[in-house]
């Protein structure tokens, strides 16, 4: 990390990060967030008392900003109610770093995530009879460039032949889709579930059967566009969780949509 890029308070927390490690323990709530695009995966974990966070620590694979940011909304957290916790913003947390770059402001938005994620864990592991109510799956609205690209690198079926070898974007569109994306991943070395739900809104059966295929998981996204010269070669992606676009490199995509 540059120094001339950071504020001390940033360099501070990278070097010397606060609340490190783990906790166990039947009032512990786990909140795990990641974007598999840039690779940061972050861990947080709250110990509750009285509605107040008394402990939290954290775990991040990520770069400096990423532990900075990890770092001080432990900091922020610690004490306070859930609800006072629920309102960190990413915001807040650059703030008190003296602020972030802004190619890095995801960093934070990454730390909010985890503790709001470890939050609504902790709510739905200790108030029995609440039951999440995912959002549902529905085939999306007409992508620009569809119909070019239909049968020319978007497929409405797993054609395995087809898929052999290729990177393979499998679009949530309810259960034929994280089947398509197990089957792709038998031919393809590089399979990707694009949904636009977010992680806790995703049945957990779900994510272990699209982890044990080997498929990794884009949440809160959306393709916006297909883009390629004579073939399909990437997609424009919409991150519905930082409302920012940025281009997916993909041989193809499989777009199911038995409502159509």
């Amino acid at each position: 990390m540059k120094s001339t890029e950071y504020s001390e308070k940033v360099l501070d927390h990278f070097r010397s990060p606060r609340n490190t490690g783990t906790l166990e323990g039947d009032d512990i709530a786990v909140g795990r967030v990641g974007n598999p695009v840039c690779g940061d995966l972050m861990e947080i974990y709250i110990k509750v008392s009285d509605g107040r966070i008394e402990d939290i620590k954290f775990r991040t694979f990520g770069c400096g900003s990423a532990i900075a940011t990890a770092s001080m909304i432990t900091e922020l957290a610690k004490g306070k109610t859930l609800e006072e916790a629920m309102k960190i913003t990413r915001q807040d947390v650059a703030n008190e770093l003296d602020g972030l770059p802004p190619v890095k402001m995801h960093c934070s938005n990454l730390a909010a995530d985890a503790l709001k994620n470890a939050i609504d864990n902790y709510r739905h592991n200790h108030a029995p009879g609440i039951e999440d109510s995912p959002t549902q799956s529905r085939c999306p609205d007409k992508i620009i460039n569809q119909d070019r690209f239909t049968g020319n690198g978007v497929f409405g079926s797993v054609e395995t032949e087809r898929l052999r070898g290729k990177r393979v974007l499998v679009v949530d569109t309810g259960e034929s889709s994280v089947a398509a994306a197990r089957q792709a991943s038998e031919v393809a070395p590089r399979v990707v579930f694009l949904t636009k739900k977010k992680e806790r809104e995703t049945e957990p059966g779900i994510m272990e059967k699209l982890r044990a295929a080997g498929v990794k998981t884009l949440f809160e996204s959306e393709i916006v566009e297909f883009v390629g010269f004579t073939v399909l070669e990437q997609v424009l992606v919409h991150d519905l969780n930082e409302d920012n676009k940025y281009e997916l490199f993909t041989d193809a995509v499989i777009l199911i949509c038995p409502c159509r």
